[in-house]
């Protein structure tokens, strides 16, 4: 018998699941399940499915072996880089989409449940005012509503579900960077988008007693580098301790009125959580903070800032081209 205790990076795993001998990368716990990620011994390919306990159990597995026959420096980049990085990304995630998926079920069975009272009210008035044309016109706008709100749920629940999958691809060697300060930093142009922590604190503590005033509960999540900076939740007026909506926020503060910037992480996390992402930016921190929230800001149209410094060239170009 096999369970996920039992799984570990290196080992070779067979079963009526399996495609071919998997070779262990990362095991990754999913609440009753289990992921597995490895490396097929026949193909090469990656191989990411999710195990049951029952399938779990009918798994066979082998000692350790040899890692990859490829690139021993990519094995261990990714075994000693990318593989704790995969993990770290693959618990942050869960726990996003945990929260997200609660506001989900929450607000949405929410407004389910109050379409299923209308619709029924408009059903008795229909049967008794003898199916006038009216009611009976409000009776198909109420079950289309109903139907748009439980497919909005159904979508939305296999859109989680498939943003709980994450796995490492191919490693390939792209480049190798050099990382400087940038050389313009304190020109006018780029002055205002270097980081300034006064400022940042400023953004930040303007936006958390922007939110409280509105009643909202805001958790800060800055030193997780998530993303986003601020969990925002509006509390159930029955039940405080139950969040019917939920708003990841990310905090940007500008000393004056100047140009924004994400970084790739931020940009990214906002693609994924769509909606449910929301920046607000604070201009004037150096005088009277003024928040703007922007909800789903990848709408916006950002262009990305790419600046070639240097071009290079190998020793054996020069001297094969010699004269």
């Amino acid at each position: 018998m096999t369970d996920s205790a039992n799984l570990k990076p290196n080992m070779i795993v067979t079963g009526a699941i399996l495609p071919e001998p998997v070779q262990v990368i990362v095991v990754v716990p999913m609440g009753e399940f289990v992921k597995l990620v490895g490396k097929g011994l026949q193909t090469g390919q990656v191989h990411d499915p999710v195990f049951s306990p029952e399938q779990l159990s009918e798994l066979e597995i082998t000692p350790e072996k040899a890692p990859f026959d490829g690139d021993p420096q990519r094995f261990r980049l990714g075994i000693e880089a990318l593989n704790p990085f995969l993990q770290e990304i693959a618990s942050e995630r869960q726990r996003e989409i945990e929260t997200i998926s609660r506001h989900l079920e929450i607000s949405l069975n929410e407004l389910i449940h109050r379409q299923n009272l209308k619709l029924a009210e408009l059903v008795e008035r229909y049967q008794a005012d003898e199916k006038a044309p009216l009611i009976a016109a409000n009776l198909k706008q109420a079950e289309d509503r109903l139907d748009e709100l439980n497919g909005r749920l159904e979508r939305r629940r296999h859109e989680l579900q498939q943003e709980r999958h994450c796995t490492l691809g191919d490693i390939r060697h792209v480049g190798t960077a050099l990382v400087l300060p940038h050389p313009e930093r304190t020109s006018p142009k780029v002055a205002p988008m270097v980081r300034d922590d006064e400022i940042e604190r400023i953004a930040v503590d303007t936006v958390t007693a922007y939110e409280e005033a509105r009643g909202w509960r805001v958790e800060s999540v800055e030193d997780q580098n998530r993303g986003f900076d601020l969990i925002s939740r509006k509390p159930h007026p029955e039940d405080p301790k139950t969040a019917i909506e939920v708003r990841f926020i990310e905090v940007k503060g500008r000393s004056t009125i100047g140009e924004v910037a994400l970084t790739t992480n931020e940009y990214k996390t906002s693609e994924r959580l769509k909606k449910d992402y929301w920046l607000y930016v604070v201009f004037n921190c150096s005088s009277e903070p003024e928040v703007r929230t922007v909800q789903d800001p990848t709408r916006l149209g950002w262009e990305p800032i790419v600046k070639i410094e240097h071009y290079h060239v190998g020793a054996d170009k020069i001297l094969g081209a010699s004269l």
